[in-house]
């Protein structure tokens, strides 16, 4: 069933941070935390260094009423700054990759910052900075339809 969630950027306290949270609602993580050190390499890109292989790759938590917010670490390796502005995404689940393909056609037109959904070892994933300045993440966790 499609789903819609708000993705957080944290500049290397995102466990804390989603530690917190947990304890806060009374909520268990999703999944185990995904950490760098966990991602398949990528051709021609440089290596994790060693003091951000344990941070967060990904972490979701359900909260309140069915909604749930997930997150990232940035990288400074990356040459990754957190800003206001940058360290939220909206994050949308929809049911197929026609639709995924839809809302990103539709949200990135006149915006910048795009990556096209494609394919990745999770599943199918994109996003793009509209013409307004919102960040949107499209995302079918496993073998989309």
């Amino acid at each position: 069933m499609a789903q819609v969630s708000l993705y957080l950027n944290f500049m290397g306290n995102a466990e804390e941070a989603f530690n917190h949270y947990s304890t806060v609602f009374g909520t268990k993580f999703s999944a185990p935390p995904m950490r760098f050190k966990d991602m398949p390499a990528r051709p021609g890109a440089a290596p994790i260094p060693d003091a951000e292989k344990n941070k967060i790759t990904h972490v979701a938590l359900p909260i309140i009423g069915g909604f749930e917010i997930m997150a990232t670490d940035m990288l400074e390796s990356m040459g990754q700054q957190l800003i206001e502005g940058n360290n939220f995404t909206i994050n949308l689940s929809p049911d197929s990759k026609e639709e995924a393909d839809r809302l990103y056609q539709g949200l990135s037109a006149g915006g910048t910052e795009g990556v096209p959904p494609h394919a990745e070892f999770w599943g199918y994933w994109g996003t793009c900075k509209d013409r307004f300045g919102i960040r949107w993440m499209f995302n079918i966790v496993g073998k989309p339809q």
